[in-house]
This record gives structure tokens, C-alpha cells and sequence, in this order.
């Protein structure tokens, strides 16, 4: 009973003309960069952090989750109609979608990812609703060595779950937890790894270096390869799927929404993950496996359920634990940190109409996606036909902006210059750099529990395995460790990696 009055009040907070406004342009801006290939929810997210600085904590976090599940809508538009997923989510929905509107039937292809969405993304806010608060009550008792243990085994599960190799994605969680140790010791007041620079003294900037990689360094990758656009040009009529398409998607969703909510738990998780694993599973459980890939609408409902169902649930680790599930959680752990928000059990306690705002919103998000999508179908096929060599430099234009806009620093602009440049290494190189990005976020939060946990113990290590929570926690880590090195799973992973390319 609780929880349904607590839900209300969020309810109330969600359908407040301003936070209103601010999920309709989430949602929105979430279904632009879904149906334009090369930015996605990343990227988009990183840019607009600099906004959220004016803005009230509640309005910020709506807006950026409308983003996040509203991408994997526009995501499904541009799988469809151009057989090029404009966000990694909807790489699969490319097999089947792209082959039912190359047969006449964009329509119910295009009504079955908007409706299977919709279901997910309500199952999935009531998921969060019903687990969330006794989560959020077993995290209360968690102290500093419970902590350190369980962002440990995130970063660990983080790894087992980045694309690419092993060792490439354990190189990337050193590197962001060597760039979050730059600056001042909280402790001594003694300088790190700031080679003389005063402007480093309080550390490297979150958003730079999040807009640096993330989006200045996807832009330089995007500029090497030539836009080759195959639009559907054919009329979309008949959106309404027939009562056959029904029977054969309505089981597809209801799985892909349940898987998606359990894997959107996962660090490293979420949509992407999710797509994925519930395509698999249509394919696995048909009995017509070869209908796969030759216009299959179970195979346009699975992964559009699933992808939204990972993308909302990947919020509880972050209001609950504290952890962040994949990059753009992260991304809005940080928006939390810049309106001086703690993410962890305390936000549903000390900022309930947050907690509860943003929860509620997505139902509201949700509803207000799929009024955008159908409609304006025909808006976003004129959109896909704009060259990107008009977009890309006003986005670098408001990056610089943006980043200049926090604190009036050119230094700021250079490291958001230097970290796209990193960026576009790493990708040349085949590192993800989502890893680097939690691990950043994580860092100083793993730093100071490890330093409270050891003033507690009087410098006793032992602290962090006889206490049991601790323990049970840092098993699990050593067992997924022991899991990275089995070439069984080696071969499990570059298989699917392969298989996604």
C-alpha cells in the first residue's frame, strides 16, 4: 500500500506541466537520434548534460531517461524502413523488419515494434515499482566493505559483458579508474596526477570526457565511411497489424519483455543485451526456425520489447545500489552528481518525489511514444534523407558550447577535444569505451567506501571477508573471474560478438 502512495505522489510529480514538457522533449529528441544512424542515446546524452545544470534534479533525469527508451523506438523506424539500425539495440530487428517492408508490410512491422514496446516499457515500470523498494531496503544495510564488494563485482560482470576481447575490456576498466584518481587526495590534500596543471587539481571533468568520447569520437568515426542509404520509398499504409500478427507476437513480446527486464539488471547489460538474447530465443523456440530473417514478425516483437524492457529496468542498480548498468546509466549517475545527488538506497528516502517522479514518467513517456512514432513516420523518412555532413558540425558546435557553458573553462574545451581524439583510438582499436565510463563513475565511490571500510577495521583486510554480504559478493566476483578465463565462454563471447557484426 505503500508503494501505490508513494507511486501516486510520483504520478503527481510526473504530470506537472513542466516535467510534462520535458519528458515530451525527451522523447522526442530520444526518437531523432534512435532514427538517425551514427549519434544514439550515448552520445546524445553526453551532449546534453551541460543542460541539465539549469534545470530542476527531477525535469533533468525525465528528460534523459525519455532519451535513453525513446531511442530504442526511432531506433526500430530506421531498422525498418532503411535496413540500418540507428541504434545498437535494433541491429536485429534489421533481419526481419527490413524484409516485411520490402514486401509491402512496413505498416504492421512498424505498429508491432511501437505497441511491443509499449507493453515492455509498462511491464518494466511496474517491474521497477513492485522490486525496487525491497531492494532499496536490503541496500540500506549495506556499509563501506559491502560496497566496495559489490561495485567490484560490477566492474567484474562489466567486463565478462563489453563487446570485444577480454583483456581489452579489462584494459579499459585500469584506465578509467586511473583517470578518476586525477586530482586531489581527499585525505592528504596532495596532488595526483596532475603534472603541474592547476586546472586538474579538482580532477578531470565527467562531461568532457563523456562528450569526448562518447560523441566527438563517434563523429570522427562516422566521417571515415560513406553514407550509403537504401530508404524505403514505398507508401506505409495499413498500419494495423492483422489478427495474425497478433496471435504470432503477442507470446514474443510477453518473453522478450521478460527477458529484457532481467538482463537490463546486469552491469553491462540492458538493451542492447537484451535484443540480442530474446532474438535468440524466438528463433530457438519456433518451429519454423527458417522463417527467421525472410520477414518473421515474431522477430520484429521480441527484440523491440525486450531492448525497452533492459532500457528501463537498468535503472534500479543505479536508484537503488548506486551502480550503474551500462554507459548511459552512468551518463545519469553523473547528471545525479552534478545536483550534488548521491545514487544509491538514500535517493528513495531523502529524495522520494525523484525516485518516484521518474519512475512514474515512464509510463507517461512511454504513451506519449507511441502517439510520436506512428504519425510521424513520413517526418522521420524526410529526416533519414538529410546528408550527415550538414549534422555532425553543429553537433561538435554544441558540444564546445556545452562544455564551455559549465564553467566559462577553455581548458575544458581542449580535454573535450583530447578525449575525442581518444575516442576515435579506441574505436579504432576495437575497445569499447562503456567500460572506461563506469569505471570513471565508480571510482572515487570505490575509493572512499575501500578507505572507510579500512578506518573502521583499523587497517584490517579481513573486514571485507568476514562480513558476509561481503563475502557472498566477492564470491561471486572471483567466480565470474574464474568464468572470463574458461575458453568455453571465450569462444561463447567472440561468437556472439561476431554474430552482432
Amino acid at each position: 500500500m505503500d508503494t501505490l502512495i508513494a507511486f501516486s505522489h510520483g504520478m503527481l510529480v510526473a504530470l506537472e506541466p513542466i516535467n510534462l514538457f520535458y519528458c515530451l522533449v525527451g522523447a522526442l529528441v530520444g526518437t531523432l537520434i534512435g532514427v538517425l544512424p551514427g549519434l544514439g542515446p550515448v552520445a546524445t546524452v553526453a551532449m546534453l548534460l551541460p543542460v541539465t545544470f539549469y534545470l530542476q534534479p527531477v525535469s533533468a533525469l525525465i528528460m534523459l531517461a525519455g532519451i535513453y527508451y525513446g531511442a530504442q523506438y526511432g531506433g526500430s523506424t530506421t531498422a525498418i524502413l532503411v535496413n540500418l539500425p540507428g541504434e545498437n539495440s535494433s541491429v536485429v530487428t534489421c533481419l526481419d523488419g527490413y524484409q516485411m517492408a520490402r514486401r509491402g508490410r512496413a505498416g504492421p512491422a512498424l505498429a508491432v515494434a511501437a505497441l511491443s514496446s509499449l507493453f515492455a516499457g509498462c511491464v518494466a515500470t511496474l517491474f521497477i515499482i513492485l522490486f525496487a523498494p525491497p531492494l532499496a531496503e536490503v541496500a540500506l544495510a549495506f556499509g563501506p566493505a559491502e560496497y566496495f564488494s559489490l561495485m567490484l563485482l560490477g566492474l567484474i560482470a562489466a567486463i565478462v559483458l563489453a563487446q570485444g576481447s577480454i583483456p581489452k575490456a579489462l584494459g579499459m576498466i585500469v584506465l578509467g579508474l586511473v583517470l578518476s584518481s586525477v586530482g586531489t587526495d581527499v585525505n592528504s590534500g596532495g596532488a595526483r596526477m596532475t603534472f603541474g596543471i592547476p586546472e586538474l587539481a579538482d580532477g578531470i571533468g565527467f562531461v568532457p570526457l563523456a562528450m569526448g568520447l562518447f560523441a566527438v569520437g563517434e563523429i570522427i568515426k562516422n566521417l571515415e565511411s560513406p553514407e550509403k542509404r537504401s530508404i524505403f520509398t514505398g507508401r506505409i499504409t495499413d498500419l494495423w497489424p492483422t489478427r495474425e500478427d497478433f496471435r504470432r507476437s503477442w507470446p514474443a513480446a510477453v518473453r522478450g519483455t521478460a527477458l529484457g527486464s532481467v538482463l537490463g539488471l546486469l552491469p553491462g547489460g540492458g538493451a542492447m543485451l537484451s535484443s540480442f538474447a530474446a532474438y535468440a530465443l524466438e528463433k530457438r523456440l519456433s518451429r519454423e526456425p527458417q522463417r527467421f530473417g525472410q520477414g518473421a514478425i515474431e522477430g520484429v516483437a521480441a527484440p523491440e520489447s525486450a531492448n525497452n524492457a533492459g532500457a528501463q529496468t537498468s535503472f534500479i542498480p543505479l536508484l537503488t545500489l548506486g551502480i550503474p548498468a551500462n554507459a548511459v546509466i552512468a551518463l545519469m549517475a553523473g547528471a545525479m552528481m552534478i545536483h550534488g545527488i548521491q545514487p544509491g538506497p538514500q535517493v528513495m528516502t531523502k529524495n522520494p518525489e525523484l525516485f518516484w517522479g521518474v519512475v512514474a514518467s515512464m509510463i507517461v513517456g512511454n504513451l506519449m511514444l507511441v502517439i510520436i512514432n506512428l504519425p510521424l513516420i513520413q517526418v522521420w523518412v524526410w529526416l533519414l534523407k538529410v546528408p550527415y555532413r550538414f549534422l555532425y558540425p553543429t553537433i561538435l558546435v554544441f558540444c564546445c558550447i556545452g562544455v564551455y557553458s559549465l564553467n566559462n573553462s577553455m581548458f575544458e574545451v581542449l580535454l573535450l577535444v583530447l578525449f575525442g581524439f581518444v575516442g576515435y583510438v579506441l574505436l579504432k582499436l576495437r575497445c569499447e569505451p562503456a567500460p572506461l565510463l563506469l569505471s570513471f563513475v565508480l571510482g572515487p565511490l570505490m575509493e572512499e567506501n575501500l578507505r572507510r571500510a579500512m578506518q573502521i577495521s583499523k587497517g584490517d583486510p579481513a573486514v571485507f571477508v568476514t562480513r558476509p554480504i561481503s563475502a557472498v559478493l566477492l564470491l561471486l566476483a572471483l567466480g565470474l573471474l574464474i568464468l572470463i578465463v574458461l575458453p568455453s565462454l571465450r569462444r561463447t563471447r567472440e561468437i556472439a560478438f561476431q554474430e552482432e557484426t
